[in-house]
């Protein structure tokens, strides 16, 4: 890692002098420790005292210092992340503008900001008016706005997110003139990017997947826990949401507050010297009780978990009602207390209405088996808890004043499992005294919340399985023992239900959507039962009042429903290659040849991974890739039988990279396994992505690597799986086929179906028709309304209008 640091800040000259310049000039100055002097800041430091002094130099000589060991310390951090990645892509020059352009108009407009809000009466704003900052933060804020424009669109949208939440939460929670500035200098080097990019053609309209949304939630949720916890670290944090932020984050009481709360009576000082004692002893944990469990919901968020939405919910509303029993408890009638609470009711209000706005993207549920196991461990550590607190408390009575009596016990619960920040709101409860009681006091609540935060997060960290595990893993048996068709691997997929014969010797995997049993392909088991399926599941969804549709079939299963009075129509076409005799010489094997040559040449190499087993490097870049691939499209990724990121990690499924010298990776593809009598024989092909700006010839150089890898492997063919709404026009069509393929038609500007069906022409495959297979013509809207779900089931209108526009254009 160090060599690595080193290397990169060889090929940073300019960000090497500036980190060297900025320690050099705090030690030189004596401001390394403590910061610059009162003298030194009141010349050097930008602020409205010094402009109205007449000293103009100050937005730029604020550069050049720090206001103390941390600053330092952080700021170094800050260039060494942004400096050598901005040179490598701006340029030493353009980044050495934009930082100190960032610094000045960063500095400037934040002061503005502050002085505007003191002139309307804004209580935070008049209480850091006066104040005078230093530090290059601001400069290298807007140097990393302006930077993330130039990387991938998932490193983008991440560095963008960063670039707003830590300097919006220091402002928000510390309050400082400097935060202020800050976030002045994001907000405008995102604009001076977003001006660049359009100049550049680099700016579009994009979109997050499902996984990438998760995760910018998840950090927003990170933001809001971590803002109290590091504004405690301030003494003089003034910022709006800090107003009551020991809501979230407890602190210890001064002593002033405790002659105040002894002065009303003796009770109320007992109490008060109870939570200061909270906090000279392990219990002293349940003052972060809020942060820490926002930042296990933010692991479940991540994971894109229904539940874990659902008590984030739960948490931020019982912030938002606690924060109004407050107002109405200390309330009186003063217009700087309502604002107080306006400001400080904004930031669950905010967060309640981006989880609402996102709650689409968190549809993964917890088996039931689960959630009762969480629940039993939950219930059984709070009833442990409160009966050890009431039972050995009455026990010992006389360590509590007053006298601990079972009805006052109980009265004391809630004290036990709240922060001690929610003591004012409980009502009176016997106050430990003794050492035994003390440390019930002590231990029984920070034993409940330590064995529910740990059980939760063990919860969310545990892979979801399947709704049906047990029908999912004697499916896969099955399908490993006989086999299926090329795309009998996606009936492993999540979402399946299964179905299975009499005897267990064949199945059919399922979703069921508006009433309409849809399969993942054709049955799969034992060849001499997969016919038989077809009428078996037939006769199981008519139990059940489904209508079934046997979706991307073989010949085989749509002579099978043929025979049950069934109609078809193809909705795709296979594409198989032979790869006993394969060779690729000839004419017509020109542009493989070509592309494993350019390959050759530019040092690019196919490495062979599962994505489990795979470096996190190489993973960060396989998500980078598709979320950029993703983003293109502006549309939802579809899913059916169109895998995505979920899908690659299975250890059956091999993943091919192509590799360069600086191990980056320019394209991938995934390769599911075919299998019969218990053996792999095939391969189809899944994920496919490229990097926009890698080698051009990628795919061609993966697929042509993996079908010599797999001919070396002894398999007897590849599929390059089925193209949806596409085929070879080889039959007549009928007058439905004819409106498919007018669909295709019309969608191939927006999936490009049809060419991909082009591009895999290029392999001499064979085609294999696909179809689908149904009952009832009349059942045909609800069947296109199920497999549109099916494939697009995230759909929002929003995307529908510009689907329709695109589809129109």
């Amino acid at each position: 890692l160090a060599a690595r640091l080193a290397a990169r800040l060889g090929e940073a000259p300019l960000t090497l002098v500036l980190l060297v310049g900025l320690w050099a000039v705090g030690a030189a100055t004596g401001s390394l420790t403590r910061g610059p002097s009162d003298a030194l800041l009141d010349q050097i430091g930008i602020g409205r005292p010094t402009l109205h002094a007449g000293r103009w130099w100050t937005p730029f000589t604020s550069l050049f210092w720090c206001s103390g060991i941390g600053a330092y310390v952080f700021t170094s951090l800050l260039l060494l992340l942004v400096g050598p990645a901005a040179e490598r892509r701006l340029g030493p020059l353009r980044t050495f503008g934009v930082l100190v352009a960032g610094q000045l108009a960063g500095t400037l407009a934040g002061t503005a900001l502050v002085a505007v809000g003191a002139k309307l009466g804004e209580q935070w704003t008049l209480s850091v008016v006066d104040q005078t900052a230093v530090g290059p933060g601001v400069g290298l804020f807007a140097l990393a706005g302006v930077l993330g424009y130039r990387l991938t669109v998932l490193w983008r949208r991440r560095l963008h997110l960063l670039v707003v939440l830590v300097p919006l939460v220091m402002a928000l929670y510390v309050g400082h003139l400097q935060s202020v500035q800050r976030c002045a200098g994001a907000l405008i080097g995102l604009a001076a990017g977003s001006l660049l990019s359009r100049r550049l053609l680099h700016l579009r309209s994009h979109r997050s997947s499902h996984t990438e949304t998760r995760v910018l939630v998840a950090l927003c949720l990170v933001a809001a826990a971590l803002g109290p916890m590091i504004a405690s670290l301030y003494d003089n944090a003034a910022g709006p949401f800090n107003t009551f932020s020991e809501i979230y984050l407890s602190h210890r009481l001064s002593p002033d507050e405790v002659a105040d709360f002894c002065a009303v009576s003796a009770h109320d000082c007992a109490r008060a010297h109870a939570v200061q004692r909270i906090f000279d002893t392990p219990a002293r944990l349940m003052a972060t009780l809020f942060p820490a469990l926002l930042l296990v919901l933010a692991e479940g968020l991540r994971r894109g978990l229904r539940f874990a939405w659902r008590i984030t919910i739960a948490t931020e509303l019982l912030w938002t009602a606690m924060l109004i029993v407050l107002f109405v408890e200390t309330s009186a009638g003063s217009s700087d207390v309502v604002q107080y609470f306006v400001e400080a009711l904004l930031l669950p209000m905010v967060t309640v209405g981006l989880l609402l706005a996102t709650r689409k993207r968190f549809s993964l549920r917890l088996p039931r088996a689960v959630l009762v196991r969480l629940f039993a461990v939950v219930g059984g550590a709070l009833a442990a808890a409160s009966v050890a607190y009431t039972g050995l408390g009455v026990l010992a009575a006389r360590q509590f004043e007053p006298g601990a009596t079972f009805r006052g016990m109980v009265a004391g619960l809630p004290a036990q499992f709240l922060p001690p920040a929610y003591n004012d709101l409980l009502p009176d409860y016997p106050i430990a005294v003794g050492p035994f009681a003390r440390a019930l006091e002590t231990y029984c609540g920070l034993a409940f919340w330590a064995v529910a935060l740990v059980a939760l997060l063990l919860t969310f960290r545990r892979p979801v399985v399947h709704v049906d595990a047990e029908d999912a893993a004697r499916a896969r048996t099955l399908l490993m023992e006989h086999g299926g068709g090329t795309l009998s691997f996606l009936t492993t997929w999540d979402g399946n239900h299964y179905w299975f014969d009499e005897d267990g010797r064949a199945a059919v995997a399922y979703r069921v959507l508006n009433t309409v049993a849809l399969t993942t392909g054709d049955p799969f088991g034992d060849p001499q039962a997969r016919d038989r399926a077809v009428a078996g599941f037939a006769r199981f969804c008519d139990a059940r009042g489904w209508t079934p549709c046997f979706y991307s079939v073989t010949p085989q299963t749509r002579a099978a429903a043929g025979q049950l009075g069934w109609r078809s129509l193809q909705v795709a076409e296979d594409t198989v290659v032979a790869l006993p005799d394969l060779a690729f010489t000839g004419r017509k094997w020109q542009d493989i040849r070509t592309a494993l040559n350019k390959a050759g040449k530019q040092g690019i190499t196919a490495e062979w991974w599962s994505y489990h087993e795979a470096p996190l490097a190489l993973k960060e870049q396989i998500r980078a890739i598709s979320e950029e691939w993703v983003s293109e499209k502006g549309l939802p990724e579809m899913g059916f039988t169109l895998g995505g990121l979920e899908e690659l990690d299975d250890p059956a499924v091999r993943l091919l990279i192509a590799v360069d010298e600086d191990r980056s990776v320019h394209g991938l593809t995934s390769w599911m396994p075919v299998y019969e009598n218990g053996e792999t024989v095939g391969w189809t092909l899944d994920f496919m992505r490229r990097r926009s700006d890698g080698f051009r010839g990628v795919t061609e150089f993966l697929i042509a690597s993996a079908a010599l890898g797999f001919k070396q492997e002894g398999a007897r063919f590849l599929s390059l799986s089925g193209a949806p709404l596409a085929r070879s026009e080889k039959e007549p069509p009928t007058g439905l086929q004819k409106t498919l393929d007018w669909l295709g038609r019309v969608l191939e500007p927006v999936y490009g179906f049809r060419s991909l069906l082009a591009f895999k022409a290029k392999f001499q495959p064979e085609y294999r028709p696909m179809y689908m297979a149904y009952p009832d013509p009349a059942a045909l809207p609800s069947i296109t309304r199920a497999i549109g779900k099916a494939y697009l089931p995230h759909l929002t209108p929003a995307q529908g209008v510009r689907l329709m526009r695109k589809l129109s254009s």
